[in-house]
């Protein structure tokens, strides 16, 4: 199998992407890892960390770098940007799978805009693995930021995906799908709200209603489905809440003598909380919706969630995750009874853009 990685997306240049990469490579498997990037500075990184390239090392030399500030505008003008040469990897087949990281709008332009979407879905969405009281059943959110602009259509195949992914990459059965609303009662909501309801009650998934914020934690729901506009805010929301709780725990344990001592004894414990607590050991999320398995990176993503998003991108090849996709919404569109989805056909394209 192989894997390509923007090696330009770190915060902190290619080197976490390297190191993450080697410790990618060095679990056993038969993986190739492809780094899109400049070819100079991926090499000194390369050099720093003791590796070279092999014949489960490759690099393809990109001349340009989507930064952060740069707009999804931009791709037009750096089209040998490292996410434009990533994308084209996937696209033309000479890789299995892409993880991009850093700026998350242009990733997600370039990769609808290249990959193009599955038929019958509009929009592609953003699904993230959140902490739960569970630590072996996380809650997987979607949309996080790739369409803020939602219609009820979408946010059922979004349900559909979502629902896919986490039975098959986290291995949950039937996964519990639940709509973010503001109550539990059906007629709660705007009329977006209120259609995306009976839609996804008609849907091929295990729908459980409506659920509330709280519920992403509390582990009595595996998928929430919402739009990019509320995901992305849950997102930022909870990355701070996390930070400041590892903030007041560490003042609180070096409050006293005795408090110190308490935290050596715990300190094990500690450190698990702290790492289920800490986005960056998540890796990537996949960009669910586009033709080609496709996983979006913090830009501030360390070696080990490096690792962990090239480790999620085979688990859903192996697992034929867009494949399955793929399926189920074919099989939405030609069903009869959820002729109301909405679902895309090929002689109804929309209007629009994913891209925005």
């Amino acid at each position: 199998m192989r894997i390509a990685i923007d090696a330009m997306g770190n915060d902190n240049g290619p080197a976490p992407i390297v190191k993450g990469v080697k410790m990618f490579l060095e679990e056993g498997h038969e993986s190739t890892v492809v780094m899109v990037g400049d070819r100079d500075r991926v090499n000194h990184a390369m050099i720093e960390e003791g590796i070279g390239l092999s014949h489960r090392l490759e690099l393809v030399h990109a001349s340009q770098v989507m930064e952060m500030e740069d707009k999804v505008a931009d791709l037009r003008e750096k089209r040998d940007s490292s996410i434009m040469r990533l994308v084209a990897e996937l696209k033309e087949g000479r890789v299995d799978a892409m993880v991009a990281l850093g700026n998350t709008a242009a990733a997600v332009g370039a990769a609808t805009i290249g990959l193009k979407l599955i038929t019958g879905v509009r929009r592609p969405g953003i699904a993230i693995a959140m902490p739960t009281r569970n630590p072996d059943r996380p809650c997987v959110v979607i949309d996080m930021g790739a369409n803020i602009a939602c219609k009820p259509q979408h946010l059922v195949a979004y349900g559909v995906m979502a629902s896919i992914y986490s039975a098959k990459v986290l291995g949950l059965s039937q996964p519990r799908v639940g709509l973010l609303n503001v109550g539990e009662e059906r007629s709660k909501g705007n009329v977006e709200l209120r259609q995306a309801y009976e839609l996804l009650e008609q849907a091929p998934i295990n729908f459980i209603g409506n659920v509330e914020g709280g519920d992403i934690f509390s582990g009595d729901c595996d998928v929430v489905v919402c739009d990019g506009f509320i995901g992305n805010a849950v997102l930022k929301a909870s990355e701070t809440l996390a930070s400041t709780m590892s903030t007041w725990i560490k003042e609180a344990i070096f409050a006293t003598w005795y408090t110190k001592a308490a935290g050596m004894l715990l300190s094990g414990e500690l450190q698990k909380m702290k790492k289920r607590l800490d986005y960056a050991s998540y890796g990537g999320a996949p960009l669910l919706g586009v033709n080609g398995v496709c996983l979006i990176g913090h830009g501030r993503s360390r070696a080990p969630a490096v690792a962990s998003a090239l480790r999620t991108a085979r688990e859903s090849v192996t697992m034929r995750v867009n494949a399955t996709i793929r399926e189920n919404i074919e099989r939405m569109r030609k069903s009869v009874r959820l002729k109301a989805v909405g679902v895309r056909t090929e002689a109804e394209p929309e209007k629009g853009s994913a891209a925005g």
